[in-house]
């Protein structure tokens, strides 16, 4: 099982660092590793207690138990539908650590209903937990209370960082990140991070709500450390001058479209020095897009972070090998890492376009989809991605060369990403495209099992699925996402027998972070 995961050194050169910001990348590297124990919590109650068990049992099966668990973060093979390896564990619980073990969704739901609204809006908000009181009654309980020691020392952490830094954004940050730990209040924090222009990009604290299965609502803590890649960051930037336009012209009702995005929609492609929590656990993260906060975002827009090591490291490990499985000789050679980081770079920055809340409401997405919501929007970002990059390839702002080997490369992608199991929102929402594309014939399986493109088909295809997706979250569409999911969500039997065949290779990376080692010492 763990062999899976090809182990792989992952740092950046911080040689040119001052010493100063040197040591205040030390001290968010060492924040950083405190959301390692704070997402453990978070994916189920038991993890902590486990985790010393398993750390006790000195028996080579002991160990090897020991390491898949500090891969998934848990007791599950999250490549394995969530399959328990550890004996005597209960099955992974879609509550998480967030809600009462023994609460239903339907239980949950229908006193969420009984609450005032400002009440409501905790009780669903990104930043509280569900408890019972004594007596059995729900309670809604900040993170700053449920996670105080952890969260005090990550702040104190950061306001080391802080005052050793000499760049005022990143020093702006820090201060502001490490506040919201103790008042519970992101929003400040959050604008701050939109903001920072710094040598220096650091991301920590509660961002995705994928662990959340019940609802989608609740963040768990990440952290990713990185170092600014200038050159690569300023030849991505023009990508961000075209998201207005990209917005204008979405395949969908235009009475859905947003007239005027966020102000700011910046772009970092960085080198990863440190990721922690649940930015890395089971499949790495390549890239992503923050905040999720729909109040910043309406009103800053939100910012794409490409981790360019990781990207590379993923694409000649595991894309590489898959193109030869999966593709004909002919596709192979139009596999390009342009084409992979262009796109991803597309999927990140495609997630800030399109509806945020339900159409004539202020209903958030999540809330609208729910346990749907991940899947539908990773798939609305993936297929919408390929919709603009054949429109920015048609009109020379990205290199037509990359609007030739896209589609090709998106394919062999879909397989990688298939492979992390489709209990997985960005699996299953691979999933739902490739069988969506092979029912109408913009995939096609050729003879001898190999997957291919069909080219007369495939560019309409995109613009019509983009449109579906969209239109889902527009309408806020519950009953449509479900069966989306449970009609597409699934690995069929020609798509299988490719999976069968790439047995020995890897699904994914293993990092080991050799910076941040360095920076230990």
């Amino acid at each position: 099982m763990i062999s899976r995961f090809a182990p792989v050194e992952i740092g950046a050169d911080i040689s040119t660092l001052p010493a100063s910001e040197q040591a205040a990348l030390a001290k968010m590297v060492e924040a950083a590793r405190l959301m390692d124990g704070l997402f453990l919590q978070q994916v189920w109650a038991g993890n902590p207690a486990l985790l010393v068990e398993l750390a006790g049992d000195r028996t080579p099966l002991g160990q090897a138990r020991l390491h898949y668990f500090l891969i998934n973060k848990g007791p599950w093979s999250r490549l394995d539908h969530d399959a328990p390896f550890v004996p005597g564990v209960p099955a992974k619980p879609d509550t998480a650590n967030f809600y009462p073990a023994d609460a239903t969704k339907d239980e949950i739901e229908k006193w969420i209903d009984t609450l005032p609204e400002d009440e409501q809006r905790a009780a669903m908000g990104f930043f509280h937990v569900i408890r019972r009181s004594p007596d059995g009654r729900f309670l809604v309980v900040p993170y700053s209370q449920q996670y105080q020691n952890s969260l005090d020392r990550a702040a104190a952490l950061l306001r080391e960082a802080a005052t050793l830094t000499t760049q005022p954004t990143l020093k702006t940050y820090l201060d502001a990140r490490a506040a919201a730990f103790l008042t519970n209040d992101y929003y400040a924090s959050d604008v701050a991070w939109m903001e920072l222009d710094a040598s220096i990009e650091p991301t920590i604290g509660p961002y995705e709500v994928y662990e959340d299965e019940l609802f989608n609502y609740k963040a768990a803590f990440e952290a990713f450390i990185t170092i600014r890649d200038d050159v690569e960051t300023k030849k991505q930037a023009a990508f961000g001058e075209n998201l207005q336009t990209l917005e204008d012209n979405l395949p969908f009702d235009p009475t859905y479209r947003n007239p005027k995005l966020g102000a700011l929609a910046p772009i970092r492609v960085v080198n990863v020095v440190f990721t922690a929590g649940d930015a890395n656990r089971g499949v790495q993260t390549a890239a992503f897009n923050l905040p999720n906060d729909d109040r910043v975002v309406r009103e800053k827009g939100s910012k794409r972070v490409m981790l360019k090591n990781v990207q590379e490291a993923k694409f000649n490990k595991v894309l590489l090998p898959i193109s030869k499985v999966a593709l004909t000789p002919a596709d192979q050679a139009r596999v390009s890492f342009d084409a992979f980081f262009t796109h991803i770079l597309m999927h990140e920055m495609l997630h800030g376009l399109g509806p945020h809340t339900v159409h004539g409401t202020q209903t958030p997405l999540r809330q609208a989809l729910k346990e749907h919501y991940s899947a539908i929007e990773e798939a609305k970002a993936d297929i919408s991605g390929l919709w603009a990059l054949e429109r920015l390839a048609s009109d020379g702002t990205i290199d037509p060369q990359i609007g030739k080997d896209m589609y090709v490369t998106f394919l062999a992608s879909m397989f990688r990403s298939i492979r992390f199991g489709v209990n997985e929102a960005h699996g299953r929402g691979i999933a739902m495209q490739l069988n969506w594309m092979l029912d109408n014939g913009a995939i096609r399986v050729n003879a001898d099992g190999t997957f291919a493109i069909d080219e007369l088909k495939i560019k309409d295809a995109v613009a019509t699925l983009t449109g579906e997706f969209l239109t889902i979250e527009a309408e806020g569409n519950y009953d449509k996402a479900a069966d989306f999911v449970q009609r597409l969500g699934v690995v069929r039997p020609e798509v299988q027998r490719v999976l069968d065949k790439l047995k020995d290779v890897p699904v994914d990376i293993e990092p080991r972070y050799a910076t941040a080692d360095e920076l230990k010492r």
